[in-house]
């Protein structure tokens, strides 16, 4: 799939030295990809690891400072970990668990507190269902820790303070025109001592002069204020450092000494584009969807649509898949997107019901709303109620479901959010439980896990959980999973053969050879769901989703009619 490249800069000249005896030819490249942030990062890297070669642009000359999002979720931290980059390092950056497992409803900072909630799922238990909790880091963070990775990546040029202005395909090239080019409100304050002993990672604050949540980057460092404004009484052009001054110090609740590091609006939106691909040029990350802050949905939908895409790129651009297989990128993500997106506006709506409770919900008047906020919060006849619409808001913060429960082809928008089960499905993820190597740690190909961080486990707690069967799959293989490697060998040596044509990378994984379960309850979990230890096999694709459950009975041409049909073959 290359695509050509024509430079101009604001002038309409072209930027590279050109000889004036005749014309030239645009540069010829893989992979254009239009935008610095965590998916166009990660897309650059995760190809790279393909072999191919990309050029990435940014608009602008430097990355936003500012936080914008903060945390990546489970499966964002899993997808990751199987392309190789160190996630325990990636824990040490960002706020510990232990000051970012809540969510706390107050007044202000300062102030009185209404209710409080568990952020997300960052118990010991949620370790049953993935190798990785969530972790709170500052979306800058996240991104220097990637482009840290891609600095000395030759497969990988970055080229900043350029933007996109038009493509047009021709013969199966996308030819692309680029330009060089020669509100929220963040700010800087050590709020430790202000919140005691009430840390967490989300502080809704319901005070009507600044209604909204601070998100707690860091305690001792840099926050973010997200605050409803009336576009009517405050138009984005009448914005100005006194009134950022202002808002922030009515959340904070007291006189500390802050700077406020930058302001903008920021409009909140639900958008899913129609489609992700014309041709050959896709949409990935917030270029396909953009989401209400309500959930924290994003971002970590943007990583698994990197995810995604990848491998299907590098199936094409290697002659393993036909370009039938870049038709599947939408079918799978777009309906992800969509739910993604309802769930954030179901958040938002019960968070407005929230402060209609409180009676601050659609008063003008700042003074009258907070007549109205003291009074619900101190009325004995409302705190059933209060209590009822602050647990209201649990789904709000707990995505589990949503963020390792999506199966790939499902069109049913899932009952709860929270609600997560294992499922041995194809277009579901491979189900986790931890493991052992049989041949020694240096057989994955990845780094063991450090979890702890989990204070709760002891030594031999922390021991037990270094490997996820989600590190039997390596991102560049189909992986045949089964209790018995002499089972199943000659079958897969007869399915190299039905698809050398395709020069893909197939992988057998056997339970005898390869690795053990740690916990007997995950063992049965797959005995009763999988039936690996039946003697079937789990066929799966390079994104660690199910292509096929197999039964025993399963030949090599049954197991090549799934690898073929899903590369187009």
């Amino acid at each position: 799939m290359p695509g050509l490249l024509e430079q101009v800069n604001q002038n309409g000249n072209g930027l590279d030295n050109v000889k004036d005896d005749g014309p030239t030819q645009p540069p010829e490249l893989p992979v254009l990809i239009v935008g610095g942030g965590p998916t166009g990062l990660l897309s650059a890297y995760m190809l790279s690891k393909f072999g191919i070669k990309s050029l990435l642009i940014e608009k602008y000359p430097e990355r936003l400072a500012a936080p914008k999002a903060h945390a990546l979720c489970p499966r964002s931290l899993e997808i990751c970990r199987q392309y190789g980059l160190d996630t325990n390092a990636m824990r040490k950056l960002g706020a510990p668990r232990e000051d970012a497992n809540r969510v706390n409803f107050v007044t202000n900072l300062s102030g009185e507190h209404i209710g409080l909630l568990p952020y997300e799922r960052m118990d010991s238990g949620v370790l049953e269902h993935t190798p990785e909790m969530l972790h709170n880091i500052p979306q800058p963070a996240f991104e220097q820790f990637v482009a840290k990775e891609l600095e000395h990546d030759t497969n990988v040029e970055i080229r900043k303070n350029v933007a996109y202005v038009t493509s047009r395909q021709v013969d199966g090239q996308v030819i692309s025109t680029l330009e060089e080019r020669s509100t929220k409100t963040q700010w800087q304050a050590n709020l430790r001592p202000v919140v005691g002993e009430r840390t967490g990672m989300l502080h809704w604050i319901t005070d009507p002069a600044c209604s909204g949540f601070i998100i707690a980057y860091d305690l001792e460092a840099n926050h973010v204020l997200i605050s409803n404004f009336d576009s009517k009484k405050h138009p984005a052009d009448t914005w100005s450092q006194d009134l950022a001054q202002t808002t922030v110090a009515a959340a904070v609740g007291q006189e500390v000494p802050f700077k406020v590091l930058s302001y903008r609006p920021w409009l909140l939106s639900r958008k899913v584009a129609n489609h992700y691909r014309q041709g050959n040029i896709f949409l990935v990350g917030d270029a396909a969807h953009s989401f209400p802050p309500t959930g924290g949905l994003g971002l970590n939908s943007g990583i698994a649509d990197a995810h995604n895409l990848a491998y299907k790129i590098a199936a094409v651009h290697h002659g393993w898949a036909t370009s039938s297989i870049l038709k599947t990128y939408e079918d799978d993500r777009r309906q992800i997107a969509l739910v993604d997106s309802a769930q954030s506006v179901k958040n938002g709506k019960k968070i407005f019901s929230f402060l209609k409770t409180l009676g601050t919900a659609g008063i003008d008047d700042v003074e009258e709303a907070r007549r109205n906020l003291h009074k619900s919060i101190h009325d004995p006849k409302k705190q059933d109620m209060i209590a009822r619409e602050v647990e209201g808001q649990r789904e709000h913060f707990d995505n589990l479901g949503l963020h390792i429960g999506y199966v790939y082809g499902d069109k049913e928008t899932p009952p709860h959010a929270s609600k997560f089960s294992p499922k041995f499905v194809p277009g579901g993820r491979l189900p986790h439980a931890w493991v052992k190597p049989r041949r020694g740690a240096a057989s994955f190909k990845v780094l063991p896990l450090d979890v702890s961080y989990v204070k709760e486990f002891h030594q031999d707690g922390i021991r037990a959980r270094q490997f996820s069967t989600l590190d039997l799959l390596d991102f560049d293989n189909f992986t045949l999973i089964v209790s018995s490697h002499d089972a199943w060998v000659t079958r897969l040596d007869q399915l190299h053969k039905l698809t050398q044509p395709t020069g893909i990378n197939l992988r057998l994984c056997s339970l005898d050879e390869d690795f053990e379960f740690v916990f007997e309850e995950q063992q049965d979990m797959y005995s009763k769901g999988s039936g690996i230890l039946q003697g079937g096999g789990l066929l799966v694709r390079p994104d660690q989703h199910l292509l096929g459950c197999v039964d025993e009975k399963a030949t090599a041409e049954d197991l090549a009619l799934l690898v073929l049909a899903h590369l187009g073959k």
